[in-house]
């Protein structure tokens, strides 16, 4: 029985070397393994979060689309809510307008939102929860509308729809924008929609 068994491996060795089968197995390398997915950060960066103020979500561009950031913006205690919605949308903006941090840009995310940009609070004539930037919103380019609109439409700067009531500073009409995921996934080629506010 044993003489039988010894005969039959070098028979198998035989007929795998014939099939083409080789017994020994051979590294293969496909290269070396990506260090970091895209938009994808391995670790909450602390550089671009505080200890202290309220828990807020920026939008930037990673890629074709606008993913989201966690942020922090501080708001003093008492605040009215007209006062608030403009004191969060400037900390917004401020946000949006700062170089993402060494992390976010190894994961490939940016911003186009100029530094400098500012909001204010509605005018007279203005509904009351409109927000007016001192960049007319027909003139920012379509990724830093996207930006903008997404951030503010996700915050308390928004309607409780979600909506936010955007002017510039000359007497251009008031436009209420919406995000949408067309706006989130091509932010370069949809627009956010809008239409026109009458003034009171």
């Amino acid at each position: 029985m044993n003489a039988r068994r010894l005969l039959t491996v070098p028979v198998l060795a035989a007929l795998l070397t014939g099939c083409g089968i080789r017994a020994t197995q051979v590294p293969t390398d496909f290269g070396a393994a990506p260090s970091r997915v895209p938009c994808s950060l391995t670790q909450p960066d602390l550089t671009t979060q505080s200890s202290h103020g309220v828990p807020v979500q920026v939008f930037l561009l990673c890629g074709s689309s606008l993913v989201t950031v966690d942020r922090s913006v501080r708001v003093p205690d008492g605040t009215a809510d007209a006062r608030r919605r403009v004191i969060v949308a400037q900390a917004l903006l401020d946000q949006l307008a700062q170089s993402p941090s060494a992390g976010e840009k190894d994961a490939g995310y940016a911003t186009y939102v100029r530094g400098g940009t500012t909001v204010g609070g509605p005018r007279p004539k203005d509904p009351e929860d409109a927000l007016r930037l001192s960049t007319a919103p027909g003139r920012l380019t379509p990724y830093a509308l996207a930006q903008i609109v997404c951030t503010f439409s996700d915050s308390a700067a928004a309607e409780g729809d979600g909506s936010v009531i955007l002017g510039g500073p000359g007497r251009e009409p008031l436009r209420r924008y919406e995000c949408t995921d067309d706006v989130r996934s091509q932010p370069g080629t949809a627009k956010p929609p809008s239409s026109e506010v009458t003034a009171n």
